[in-house]
């Protein structure tokens, strides 16, 4: 009479027979958005170009900001005038305790105010945070735009990166650092690869968990977005 194999058996082999699939993903990646309400005057950096960390990917009209920067430190240089003038009247008892310290109190919050405006025209270009490429251009020169307006979508593919699922029974030889191989489709090409970190759950339903993987080497012709096969299985036995 012939044995029927459990069935736990029988999902473990067709999880190890799976094809294992992964996209390519930058290893950084993000929303530029405004910080203020201004119209922009360039962007610089064009979708699909190279940036440098640093880079000026957006320049706004910050024609009222710069006013409003000289009028707070005409105001603080008043202040200022006003308060060393009643410190040299205090010293001839010329003037109250209480006079001086309201043209102290005014000289600090001009102060503030000076550090304030010079903060806001800070927000007047958006530098890059990282070297990378602009992915997607969401508004355009001479447009105005709000605080919290989406600009521009970065990326860094300095390394690609690949995320996918395995069998947890494959923690037993898997570590990091191991290496495998990856079929991307749009190049129809192989690609070392290697393991960067080991997902901390297993899923208990699938038995499996999630591995995060890097591209071995520079490649100029891969992009993120790209997926392909993850040639990777347990040694024989």
């Amino acid at each position: 009479m012939a044995c029927t194999p459990p069935v736990w058996a029988a999902s473990e082999t067709a999880l190890d027979m799976r094809e294992i699939r992964a996209q390519l993903a930058p290893r950084r990646y993000t929303t530029v958005a405004a910080e203020i309400g201004a119209k922009i005057t360039r962007l610089p950096v064009v979708e699909g170009s190279a940036f440098r960390q640093g880079q000026v990917l957006v320049q706004f009209d910050c024609s009222l900001q710069q006013a409003q920067l000289a009028r707070a430190q005409a105001a603080l240089m008043a202040a200022d005038t006003n308060w060393r003038g009643n410190q040299k009247l205090a010293e001839l008892n010329s003037v109250g305790t209480v006079e001086l310290e309201m043209s102290k109190a005014e000289t600090l919050k001009a102060q503030a105010e000076v550090a304030a405006n010079r903060a806001l025209l800070g927000k007047c270009q958006v530098a890059a945070p990282y070297a990378g490429r602009v992915a997607e251009q969401k508004v355009r020169e001479q447009q105005y735009v709000q605080p919290g307006q989406a600009l521009l979508e970065i990326l860094d593919d300095s390394t690609l990166e690949l995320e996918f699922i395995v069998p947890s029974r494959w923690l037993v030889w898997l570590r990091n650092g191991s290496t495998f191989q990856v079929s991307i489709d749009e190049t129809g090409k192989t690609y070392p690869a290697k393991v960067q970190r080991i997902g901390a759950r297993v899923d208990p339903v699938t038995q499996s968990i999630k591995l995060n993987a890097v591209i071995d080497g520079r490649f100029a012709e891969l992009m993120a977005g790209m997926s392909g096969k993850v040639l990777i299985a347990p040694p024989a036995r």
